[in-house]
């Protein structure tokens, strides 16, 4: 089997292209290099990124949670409202809207009318005992009077006619 040894030419070309190659790899690693530092460095911002999504992600779930438990409570208390307001007929609600139409005019006729009446109440009693009593007198002293049981009579006679 023969060999072939190649010539001093083609070594030659060889360690040149070799020295070539050798001489340009710090080049190429510089440059490989940078390009990974930029790929860590967006890498690094994206992480960033991501960590700001995920907190604001994680507010948001909170707020959501804090939210249905507030709806829940008022789900919760409006149920027997509901069921009052299912059980009420049209005319029903027709009527409640025409009383709460009224509540300011009611509440001024109290202010002004029922209240200051109210507020007498106290001196009421005593009056209605004196006139009690002045009564008593007037139907003794009339019962006194002679014939007066004729004329009672004769009145309960003609109301029975009437009637």
């Amino acid at each position: 089997m023969a060999f072939n040894i190649p010539g001093p030419r083609t070594v030659f070309g060889w360690a040149v292209r070799t020295a070539a190659e050798v001489v340009s790899i710090p080049g190429r690693v510089l440059g490989l290099l940078t390009a990974a530092e930029r790929a860590v460095s967006r890498a690094n911002e994206l992480v960033g990124r991501t960590d700001d999504v995920v907190t604001s992600a994680e507010a948001a779930v909170e707020h959501a949670r804090r939210v249905a438990v507030a709806a829940e409570e008022v789900i919760e208390a409006t149920k027997p409202m509901v069921r009052f307001a299912a059980e009420m007929s049209a005319h029903e609600v027709e009527a409640a809207i025409r009383l709460v139409d009224e509540l300011p005019k009611l509440a001024e006729h109290m202010a002004e009318d029922i209240m200051p009446i109210l507020g007498t109440l106290d001196r009421v009693g005593p009056d209605i005992h004196e006139l009690l009593d002045v009564a008593k007198d007037v139907r003794q002293a009339i019962q006194g009077i002679p014939g007066f049981g004729y004329l009672r009579r004769r009145g309960e006679e003609k109301e029975l006619e009437e009637s």
